[in-house]
This record gives structure tokens, C-alpha cells and sequence, in this order.
């Protein structure tokens, strides 16, 4: 008797315990809002990194470029062992006349070059890759917002479904103490038992709805998760009871988005960044026509001395230093085709710089009429609320006294349920489609 008395104990005890765990959990857990994830998407983002990584890249190739500006210096040196020295000064198939000289020798000494011209091209190589990385650093904005975006959209859709979960739990509670009204006015006779089952069928069917949203949850919690650069499985939480969304819009004219765009969008400064990229790689391809000026020096101590008569086994140093000038010829017939490629490329690049100017415009006015959209269906969903709260209100009391059927009143209640999840949705697509709005201007 005490054993069977004390495990009931246990239970409750180890139940309270699990429940006061959960409870610290929960306390823990830091509720974020937008900022705190967009400055932890930032922060830790995978895709920005490698963006990042990117832009590194380009800087380490623009100091690379100016490392090639720099004089070439080698210091050289060999150890060798020498044959015999013959000079067939009769012909090859006469006697030859063996000349003495050590059978080993070295040499070692230095080689300086340096450019004084070849048409700019070390500095427009430089100019060149200070332009990639400009490219980059818009690459890496454009990903930025891109990556803010899909976070606040990721944030917004969590938003909905956390709303719909209260909705559908409060819903399910009401509907639970409807049930238990109708199952006891069909006790006393005054409805038929279809009303009991269109009832049960309608709080499965809720009961259903709620898994599948507690499920999406979860989704958006990972998505959220990974976006921010955290482990998909972490707990998180969001601020989901401020309504407030349409607070801080901006009501700018749509022409004021139209010229920040302009100005600020990264897309279109990658596509102009294209275009003077374009200009340069023509410079560079024409250069080559032009003459290359190499101030040369060089110093070598060589032994023995073979390479001039008459020949000694002493130590012998020797340098020189001058001004060499190069001209290639076949580049006068080489460069056409190349030059005409590079002229290709850069009106590809204007075009493309064209295209990328109407897809933005086309953009920027498709997320203004679509806030506007927002703004409107808010206002809609608002006026369809106060509606059918009213007609719930109406019909319940006339199915109560018998003057409506039960499947008016489980109409009136859906499209009231319907109702509020406009209404949600579209306050979150008003939030949603001005930072679109912001994201395709380049200022988000």
C-alpha cells in the first residue's frame, strides 16, 4: 500500500520538475524582433560571408596588380663542371686544339628589370581590378539585402502562422463549449443529431488545420534559423503582438523611390560598373600596339672566364645596364579581332545597363502599387471583420431560438475565421512589400 502511495507521488513530483525545466528554458530564450534579426542575419549569414570572402579576394588581386608594377629583381647563381675546352680551328675532322681550362666553374650575380613604358597597361590592370572589386562590394550590398529580405520574409510568414495558431486554439475552445450547447440541446430534443456531428467534423477539421500550422512553425523557426547562420534546430522566438506595421511607412512619392533607385541600387551599379570595366579592357587591348621601354641592368661574376678570348682560369665580373625598346608587329594584325571583342562587350554591357534600368523602374512602381495594395486590403479585412463578427453575432442568437439552421452559423463562423486571417496577412504584406520596396531602391 505505501509503494502504490508513493509512485503517484514520484510522478507528480518528476512531472512539476520537467515542467519547471521547460519554464527556465523558455525564460531564457531571447524573443527577437526584425533588427535583432536582420544585425544577427548580418553578423552570421552564410551567404554574406562568402560575399565577404569575395570582396577580400578582389582587394588581395588589386594589390597584386600593383605588385607587378614593381622592378623584377633576380639573384642567380650556378655550380658547374666543365668539359674539355676544343677549338677545331682546322675543321671539325681536324686535330682540335685542347684549350686548358678548370673542369668546374660558377657564376652568380643579379638581373634588374624595370618598365618605364608599355602604354599604361600596368596601371590600367591596376585601375581594372579596383573596378572588379567596386563590383564585389555591390555584389555583396545586393546580397545583403537580398538575404535581409528573405529574412523579414521568412519573419513576416512566421508572423501569420503564430497569429493563426491563437486564432485556431481560441477558435477550437469555443467551439469545443459549442459543441458540449448543441450536445445538450440534442439531449433535450431541440436540435437533430446531424447538428452534433456537423459540429464534431467542424472542430476535427480545426484540430487538423492547427497541426498543419504548428508544423509550418517549425519550418519557419529553421528557415529563420539558418538565415541568421544558426543551427536550424535552435529554440527561437519572435515578437509577433505588435500590429502597429503600417507606423513608420514612409509616404514618399512613388518618383522619390524611382530617383534613390537610380542612385542607389546595387544592381544598376553593377551593371554601370560593368560598362566602365568595358571602357578600360578597350584601353588595355589597345595598348598593345603601342612600343614597350625596359630600363635593363644586370652583373655577373663568372669563373673561369671562357666566354671571350683570350680565355683565362681568373675570376671574371662583367655587367650591363641600358634602355630597351620592343615593338610587336604582329600585334598590328593580331589585335583586330580582340579589339572588335572588346567593343562587342562593352555594348553588351550598355544593354545590359539599359535592361537593368527598366527592370528596376519596373520593379520599384510593382512594390509601391503593391504596398498601396497592402494598405487597401487592411482596410478591407478590417471592414469584413466588424461584418461578420456582427452577422456570428445574429445568427448564433437566431439558431439558439430556432430561427436559422446550424450550417448558417458554422458559414458566418469560418468566414469570421477567414476573416481575421486576411486581415493578418495583410498587415504583415503591408510590412513586407515596403521593404521590398526599400530592398529594390538599395537603402533597406
Amino acid at each position: 500500500m505505501k509503494q502504490s502511495k508513493t509512485l503517484p507521488i514520484l510522478a507528480i513530483l518528476l512531472l512539476l520538475s520537467v515542467q519547471s525545466l521547460h519554464a527556465q528554458n523558455t525564460e531564457n530564450v531571447q524573443i527577437l524582433n526584425l533588427e535583432e534579426i536582420w544585425k544577427a542575419a548580418e553578423a552570421n549569414n552564410r551567404q554574406l560571408k562568402l560575399s565577404d570572402l569575395n570582396r577580400q579576394q578582389s582587394n588581395l588581386e588589386v594589390l597584386e596588380a600593383k605588385d607587378r608594377m614593381l622592378p623584377e629583381l633576380t639573384l642567380g647563381g650556378d655550380l658547374k663542371l666543365n668539359s674539355k675546352f676544343l677549338i677545331y680551328d682546322n675543321g671539325l675532322f681536324s686535330s682540335p686544339q685542347d684549350v686548358p681550362i678548370k673542369g668546374y666553374g660558377y657564376m652568380v650575380g643579379y638581373n634588374l628589370n624595370f618598365n618605364l613604358f608599355n602604354g599604361g597597361k600596368d596601371r590600367r590592370n591596376v585601375l581594372m581590378k579596383k573596378e572588379e572589386e567596386t563590383r564585389k562590394q555591390y555584389e555583396a550590398d545586393l546580397q545583403k539585402h537580398s538575404v535581409k529580405y528573405n529574412a523579414a520574409a521568412a519573419y513576416f510568414e512566421l508572423y501569420t502562422f503564430l497569429h493563426f495558431k491563437e486564432f485556431l486554439g481560441a477558435e477550437i475552445t469555443a467551439e469545443k463549449k459549442q459543441l458540449s450547447l448543441i450536445e445538450s440541446l440534442h439531449k433535450n430534443g431541440i436540435v437533430l443529431k446531424s447538428d452534433v456531428l456537423r459540429t464534431s467534423v467542424k472542430l476535427s477539421q480545426l484540430e487538423l488545420n492547427l497541426s498543419d500550422v504548428k508544423k509550418k512553425i517549425d519550418i519557419g523557426k529553421q528557415r529563420l534559423n539558418i538565415l541568421m547562420g544558426r543551427d536550424s534546430e535552435e529554440e527561437l522566438q519572435i515578437r509577433y503582438q505588435n500590429d502597429a506595421f503600417t507606423d513608420d511607412l514612409t509616404n514618399n512619392p512613388l518618383s522619390d523611390y524611382i530617383e534613390i533607385a537610380l542612385n542607389q541600387s546595387s544592381a544598376y551599379k553593377m551593371a554601370n560598373s560593368d560598362i566602365k570595366w568595358s571602357e578600360l579592357n578597350i584601353k588595355q587591348i589597345k595598348a598593345a600596339l603601342l612600343p614597350k621601354v625596359l630600363l635593363y641592368s644586370n652583373y655577373n661574376y663568372t669563373y673561369p672566364q671562357i666566354s671571350f678570348y683570350p680565355y683565362s682560369n681568373d675570376l671574371w665580373g662583367f655587367g650591363q645596364t641600358g634602355i630597351k625598346v620592343q615593338f610587336s608587329i604582329d600585334n598590328l594584325y593580331k589585335n583586330i579581332h580582340t579589339a572588335a571583342h572588346a567593343q562587342l562587350i562593352y555594348d553588351q554591357a550598355k544593354e545590359r545597363a539599359d535592361i537593368k534600368k527598366d527592370e528596376i523602374l519596373f520593379q520599384i512602381k510593382e512594390a509601391y502599387l503593391q504596398q498601396e495594395l497592402a494598405v487597401e486590403s487592411v482596410e478591407t479585412a478590417e471592414k469584413n471583420i466588424t461584418k461578420t463578427t456582427e452577422t456570428v453575432r445574429v445568427i448564433r442568437s437566431s439558431y439558439l431560438n430556432q430561427e436559422s439552421l446550424l450550417i448558417d452559423l458554422l458559414e458566418a463562423e469560418n468566414a469570421l475565421l477567414e476573416a481575421k486571417f486576411n486581415l493578418t496577412t495583410a498587415k504583415a504584406n503591408v510590412k513586407l512589400t515596403h521593404i521590398k520596396l526599400l530592398a529594390i531602391a538599395g537603402i533597406l
